[in-house]
């Protein structure tokens, strides 16, 4: 619930902060609460996930996309996650999450987020992102016919696809039945 709550609160900041392109890089400032640690007194590995929710979400709305996205009844859903750790955030830490989008192939928006603290990096992590809507996914034509090109030189890391079809799961419209090899 708490972070319902805190998703519904950047949403409404994030309404009043100053506009910014859907291609430029998205500062997100932040505290470290109690909702967010675990037993270790950190902030919990899962949580960042969630906080990068909260990044990405912060970039639809002041690049205008979210509003789009809403009108058309599109609504983004993480793909594949990778993370890495650096340092831990603790209790009432100040940090911020810088996010960009490094992105796209024929299926998936790509965003890189990194939890940053005293100008130095504690995780970094790549977000594989889709857009569906109630008849399936959104094409890139639609993408971009909504949003504009991206930026010439926006040019995605060569090993982010050898990451996603290693970490792939067969689409579902295909069987994926449970068994250890």
């Amino acid at each position: 619930m708490h972070l319902l709550l805190r998703t519904l609160l950047h949403l409404f900041l994030a309404a009043r902060r100053p506009p910014l392109g859907l291609w430029a890089e998205s500062t997100l400032p932040l505290r470290v609460l109690p909702t967010d640690i675990d037993l270790a007194r950190h902030v919990n590995n899962g949580v960042y996930f969630s906080l990068m929710d909260l990044a990405r979400l912060d970039l639809m709305v002041r690049s205008g996309t979210w509003a789009k996205m809403r009108r058309r009844g599109w609504s983004p859903v993480s793909n594949a996650q990778t993370i890495a750790f650096r340092k831990s955030l603790r209790l009432w830490q100040r940090f911020s999450i810088e996010s960009k989008v490094v992105g796209f192939d024929s299926r998936v928006i790509y965003f890189e987020h990194r939890m940053v603290a005293d100008g130095e990096i504690y995780a970094r992590a790549h977000v594989a992102t889709r857009l569906v809507s109630k008849s399936g996914p959104v094409s890139n034509a639609e993408i971009f016919a909504e949003f504009g090109h991206p930026p010439a030189d926006l040019m995605l890391p060569d090993w982010i696809h050898g990451w996603r079809e290693a970490n792939a799961l067969p689409s579902t419209r295909k069987s994926a039945p449970h068994a250890w090899t």
